[in-house]
């Protein structure tokens, strides 16, 4: 077990609850996932072998670290988006701390247009943390960037699932994917695209 990367855990976990009770805005909260979320995120990557993984909505890097913990076991790598450029350099100085850096690509970028432009089938697995409003209109290109036998997994699902259902009715007439929703934090949605 890696102790400092479980005490920067830790510390990342302390600040974004102080951070978050205190802002209003929401553009200015760290809305970090779960333990037990990124747990799961870990124990995901790690089952399912995952190795171009890609994170949308990195924040201060909270969730991309678990990710990148179990990319370093897989020998794979997480490609993490953020467009607030104070989140960015956040998250890159948590990086750095994390030892890291060999399991983390980091992009500055809009995620819309990120996608637009990623190959098909150049993921094993997506997780989906950003703004849930343009989650609906981003399906075709997520759709298209897993790989089969790929997973997408959306943070928030039952605490926000008004705000998604225009997209997870997307994905529930979609014939390539089943979907399963798990009770872990604050609810995950999970799609896994059938193989060919």
């Amino acid at each position: 077990m890696n102790t400092a990367l479980q005490n920067l855990k830790a510390e990342l976990e302390q600040f974004g609850e102080a951070n978050d009770s205190q802002e209003t805005g929401h553009g200015r909260r760290m809305l970090n996932i779960t333990r037990d979320t990124g747990e799961f995120l870990a124990v995901m990557v790690l089952a399912t072998a995952a190795r171009r993984i890609l994170e949308i909505g990195t924040s201060n890097g909270y969730s991309t670290l678990w990710l990148a913990q179990a990319a370093q076991t897989t020998g794979g790598l997480v490609t993490t988006l953020e467009y607030a450029e104070d989140k960015v350099a956040m998250a890159s100085a948590n990086f750095a701390r994390a030892g890291l850096a060999a399991h983390i690509n980091q992009v500055h970028d809009d995620a819309g247009r990120y996608l637009a432009e990623a190959h098909p089938a150049s993921c094993d697995l997506v997780f989906l943390d950003s703004d849930r409003q343009q989650y609906a209109a981003w399906w075709p290109v997520l759709a298209r960037v897993l790989r089969p036998g790929g997973v997408l997994i959306v943070d928030n699902f039952i605490s926000h699932k008004a705000e998604m259902a225009d997209f997870y009715a997307l994905i529930k007439i979609d014939t390539a994917f089943e979907t399963s929703i798990v009770p872990v934090g604050k609810g995950e949605l999970i799609a896994v695209k059938h193989p060919d």
